[in-house]
């Protein structure tokens, strides 16, 4: 009677063994595939992550072949990473205002380009530096000037 005891915890711990171990390589398994899939997601937000270098956004506007909202797009990322310019120098612009002064240039005579996004970036752009109001405005009325109407 001893020893069909014995014999029964015996099988009851193998049992028991068996299972723990069945858990913990399901739970490590699922680990895995959850840091994976974390892994993929990552890197799937750093592929899509807009590139916001000024070069770059110019490029898109430069571009006689962007859209619409390439280039509302292009013009946000400008306004959010690169609005602020550096102060004047006495009466002068700083020489970094001359990409600006082009980029309203260029969206003003832009084929897919419209008032809204023009308008948009004019305020924000004069909003974001007062000081260079003045420069903006001229900017935009050469832009519009040049245009064929």
């Amino acid at each position: 009677m001893e020893i069909t005891l014995l014999i029964k915890s015996i099988l009851g711990l193998v049992v028991i063994l068996a299972i723990l171990i069945f858990l913990l390589f399901f739970s490590s398994k699922q680990k895995k595939q959850a840091q994976k899939a974390e892994a993929n997601k990552a890197s799937f937000t750093q592929r899509n992550s807009p590139n916001t270098s000024l070069d770059y956004l110019v490029s898109i506007v430069k571009n006689k072949k962007s859209t619409t909202k390439e280039l509302k797009e292009a013009l946000d990322l400008v306004l959010k990473h690169h609005g602020r310019v550096h102060e004047k120098l006495g009466m002068r612009s700083h020489p970094d205002f001359d990409v600006y002064k082009d980029l309203l240039f260029r969206i003003c005579r832009h084929p897919n380009t419209n008032k809204d996004i023009v308008v948009k970036f004019d305020r924000e752009l004069g909003r974001l530096n007062p000081d260079y109001k003045k420069d903006i405005n001229e900017a935009v009325t050469k832009g519009l000037n040049s245009r064929r109407v």
